[in-house]
């Protein structure tokens, strides 16, 4: 089976949907409101069509799903832009097969081509580190949540984009509604 990374279409949105919602179902962790959050993104001021994609197969089947949207890194007295990742997504049957880790890659490929810095997400503490996700707190940089720091991370897209990078994450109203 052979898959291709592209940019979403329109026309591809309910098939999105329904994937995240698959993709989500048996996770514990996991409000199962992803599909709806995807929604509300693509209406939003942080959304960058060209950092959705989606995994295809050689059949047309739509697989897996990425979606980085624009965030903040704050601090007493600057903001940077960084990227959010929410969410990486796969069928629950092409799971184990390396396509999120296609997906991730190729959005942090064209994310540094956009001129993106950073990347931030709220993930599994024993799956993003492999593809140099780091505990964002290491950095001084801290997420707005009540969760363990173990699953708050940060990559860099570009180098020296954490140098003196501080603060917290500040993630849009739409991510809260």
């Amino acid at each position: 089976m052979t898959i291709k990374i592209r940019q979403e279409q329109n026309g591809d949105y309910p098939i999105i949907y329904n994937l995240i919602e698959s993709a989500f179902a048996d996770v514990q962790e996991s409000d199962h409101q992803e599909q709806f959050l995807v929604e509300r993104l693509h209406k939003s001021d942080t959304f960058i069509p060209q950092l959705s994609l989606v995994a295809e197969t050689d059949k047309n089947k739509i697989v897996g799903y990425i979606l980085l949207t624009k965030v903040e890194i704050v601090s007493e007295n600057s903001a940077v832009t960084s990227l959010g990742v929410a969410p990486l997504a796969v069928l629950p049957e092409f799971q184990k097969q390396g396509i999120g880790e296609m997906l991730l890659k190729e959005a942090h490929r064209r994310a540094a081509l956009l001129g993106y810095g950073t990347a931030v997400l709220l993930g599994h503490k024993d799956y993003y580190p492999r593809f140099g996700y780091r505990k964002a707190i290491d950095f001084g940089i801290e997420f707005p949540f009540d969760v363990p720091h173990e699953f708050c991370m940060i990559i860099e897209l570009n180098p020296h984009a954490i140098d003196g990078l501080r603060g917290t994450v500040r993630y849009p109203d739409v991510f809260f509604e």
